[in-house]
């Protein structure tokens, strides 16, 4: 007999008993950084009066920590690319980002966050990580360093999966 659910990939059902408990945790991670408004609240605390994609754009700049292509602040953000040419637009408009030359090529143009988005980005960093710290205070190094190493691999597996699913579908 096979034991397969087609809702777990393959899997046993052993495997969808243990999805069936993790989905209500996930369901509820997502519903505690939504409706507790995480990021609205960070922004509010970090007073930098940018939005929501608007700060995802300052955030992929931050981490990349050198100017981006447009395309590669897109991909990044899983977004495409003229999504973040309207937010790029608005974040130049403010003074929070500027477009440099590219280096290699001439013809195109790089994104560098200005002082001023680099201090508001530095503001809700700071903030969301009061936050993150202040929730695992409590955790030992060890439990802390270990949900870091599951949640990443968790992440970084989920999005494979979920764009192999996406180019099937194109």
């Amino acid at each position: 007999m096979d034991t397969r659910d087609p809702g777990t990939g393959g899997e046993d059902a052993g495997s969808d008993r243990y999805l069936r408990e993790l989905l209500p945790r996930l369901t509820q991670l997502s519903n505690a950084l939504n409706r507790g408004r995480l990021t609205e609240r960070a922004l509010e605390a970090a007073g930098g009066s940018v939005d929501r994609p608007a700060m995802s754009a300052l955030l992929v700049l931050h981490m990349a920590d050198e100017p981006l292509r447009v395309g590669e602040i897109a991909a990044r953000m899983q977004v495409v690319g003229p999504h973040v040419t309207r937010q790029v637009n608005e974040l130049e408009r403010r003074g929070l980002v500027r477009r440099v030359t590219d280096p290699g090529d001439q013809r195109a143009r790089l994104v560098e966050p200005t002082g001023q988005g680099r201090e508001v980005t530095d503001r809700y960093m700071r903030t969301i990580f009061g936050w993150f710290g202040d929730a695992l205070a409590g955790w030992p190094e060890d439990d802390r360093r270990a949900f870091e190493r599951l949640l990443g691999r968790f992440v970084d597996d989920l999005t494979v999966h979920l764009a192999t699913l996406d180019d099937d579908a194109t």
